[in-house]
Formats: structure tokens, C-alpha cells, sequence
């Protein structure tokens, strides 16, 4: 069980809020996290790489010159893959990279990755709740006020993102938005602040605290 800060949108403190999720246990969360990483790293792997063996590439019907009699070595056709345009020897074919994982595991590897980013995790009530329009300024000043440095990673978690805060954010590179329910554990790694709304906090706790 963690305690989390809350600040309101001006960067003061405004009350306490508890994270209680199960981790799993120090001797084996390391490979269950790093593992949970791979498998999110080869899903996004695209497996669409291809290349033409010799029976795939066009041409190469005829024999290229007389068998003997040239001085030359024997050769049957011009798409062996001894030759330029020919074919690829063992080069890639179109496959997926899927690492199997079973849905357990990864729930467990989740909550750890998230739990061990505890200290790096700010707590905001009302997170741009008064952007009535787009404006990526009140974005940056807001993370100034909240002590983030500029040019930080930062993981915006929200319970139910407003099209609003979406366009406010889309333009800061190193800001990137999720909603609460959709996390995963290459980016609570991957960012150097974790900026939580207090509504999202609750969220987390009710779809990732039932394990």
C-alpha cells in the first residue's frame, strides 16, 4: 500500500489518496516485468518483412550460356542467389512475432511496474477541468506549477480524457495521454513522471485491484 500527495490544478497540496494493488513477489518481479516488456515490444512488430526466394523471382527460364566449353562456372540460371537479382537465401518471410503470456501475469506484471513508480507518481484533483478550449500553454504552465521539468517524459493518466485536453496535449512530444483503464508496461517504465488525476487513481484501483 502506497500514499499518494494531491495537489489541485495550482500545484498545492489538497488531501491524501491511497494505492493498494498486489505485486508480485521481489525475487520473481524482475523477469515477470522484463517479460511483460518484450511481449508488448514484439506486438507492435508489424512481421511484414518479405523477400523472393529463387522460385519466387521473375526470370531465369532459359540456362544463361552453354554448360561446357566457356571456361566458366556451370549455371542454370540468372536468379540463383549467387548472382545479382536473384534470389534471397533463408530471408525473412512474413510472420508474427507473438510472445504467449497468460492474462494473469500480465495483470500482475502491470500492477508491479506500477507500484515500483510510486515515488514518481503525481496526484492532481480536477486535472484541466477548467479548459473550456484547446490550449497546449495551460498544459506546460500546469506541469511547471506541479514540479515537472520541461522536457520530462510524462504519462498523463485520465479516467475519461475530454477531447479538450486530447488536442491540448497532442502537440507536446513528450506528453503522452491514457486513460485509466488502458495502461500497459512499457510506458509506466518508460516515463519519467507518472501524472495521475485523482479520478483515474480510483479507476485503477477498481479494474486493477480485484487480483
Amino acid at each position: 500500500m502506497a500514499d499518494c500527495v494531491i495537489r489541485d490544478w495550482q500545484g498545492k497540496e489538497a488531501g491524501k489518496a491511497a494505492l493498494d494493488l498486489k505485486v508480485a513477489k521481489e525475487s520473481s518481479a524482475t523477469d515477470l516485468v522484463h517479460r511483460a516488456v518484450l511481449r508488448q515490444l514484439a506486438h507492435a512488430r508489424q512481421g511484414t518483412a518479405s523477400t523472393l526466394t529463387r522460385a519466387e523471382v521473375a526470370g531465369g527460364g532459359r540456362k544463361p550460356y552453354k554448360q561446357k566449353g566457356t571456361g566458366r562456372a556451370r549455371q542454370g540460371s540468372i536468379r540463383t542467389p549467387l548472382r545479382p537479382g536473384g534470389g534471397v537465401v533463408f530471408g525473412p518471410k512474413p510472420r508474427t512475432y507473438n510472445l504467449a503470456m497468460n492474462r494473469k501475469e500480465r495483470r500482475l506484471a502491470l500492477r508491479t511496474a506500477l507500484m515500483s513508480r510510486v515515488a514518481d507518481i503525481i496526484v492532481v484533483e480536477g486535472f484541466g477541468a477548467d479548459l473550456d478550449t484547446p490550449k497546449t500553454q495551460a498544459i506546460t504552465a500546469a506541469l511547471a506549477r506541479l514540479g515537472i521539468e520541461a522536457g520530462a517524459k510524462v504519462l498523463v493518466i485520465l479516467d475519461n480524457p475530454s477531447e479538450v485536453l486530447r488536442k491540448s496535449m497532442r502537440n507536446l512530444e513528450k506528453v503522452k495521454l491514457i486513460a485509466a483503464d488502458q495502461l500497459n508496461v512499457f510506458d509506466l517504465l518508460n516515463a519519467s513522471h507518472l501524472l495521475v488525476s485523482k479520478e483515474a487513481l480510483a479507476k485503477i484501483q477498481e479494474v486493477y485491484g480485484d487480483d
